[in-house]
Parts: C-alpha cells; sequence; structure tokens
C-alpha cells in the first residue's frame, strides 16, 4: 500500500506543487498518520452498522422496533426532556 502511497504522490503532486518526491518510508509514514486521523484501521471486534460483527444493527434498534407506539411515544418525550427540541 505504501508503494501505492508514494507512486501517486511522486506522479502527481511534484509537477503541481513543486514539493519534494515521496520515499517508500516516507509513504509508509504518511499512510500510517493518515490511518490513525481519518480512522482506517478498521473497528476491532465492532462492524460498520454500530454492533458487534454479524449483528442487524446497533443494539438500540432491536428494542426501539419491539415497542409499541404508545412507549416510542414516551421515549421520544424523555430524550426531548433530556436533549432538548431537535
Amino acid at each position: 500500500m505504501a508503494v501505492v502511497v508514494m507512486f501517486l504522490w511522486n506522479a502527481i503532486l511534484p509537477d503541481l506543487t513543486g514539493w519534494a518526491q515521496l520515499t517508500f518510508w516516507k509513504a509508509l509514514g504518511l499512510l500510517v498518520l493518515s490511518r490513525i486521523l481519518f480512522g482506517g484501521f478498521g473497528r476491532g471486534r465492532w462492524g460498520r452498522n454500530g454492533g458487534p460483527k454479524g449483528s442487524q444493527g446497533p443494539p438500540w434498534r432491536e428494542r426501539w422496533k419491539s415497542m409499541t407506539d404508545e412507549e416510542r411515544q414516551t421515549m421520544k418525550a424523555r430524550w426531548r426532556e433530556r436533549c432538548g427540541p431537535c
């Protein structure tokens, strides 16, 4: 992956901006830094949907689906009391 970053950087940016070309190690460092800053290392045991891998969504979603309309209205009213209007 660092080779791809190095190739793309060296093919585009020096001509456009006059910045220096990257070595492999600098490209690897840039890649690691960008993954730290922008969260590209994955989410561990948690999936993209907010719940454990293999789940159908965040844990509250199933609870919300199983509530009656009356329970949902009560929950929305409590939420408004705590957080104010949307």
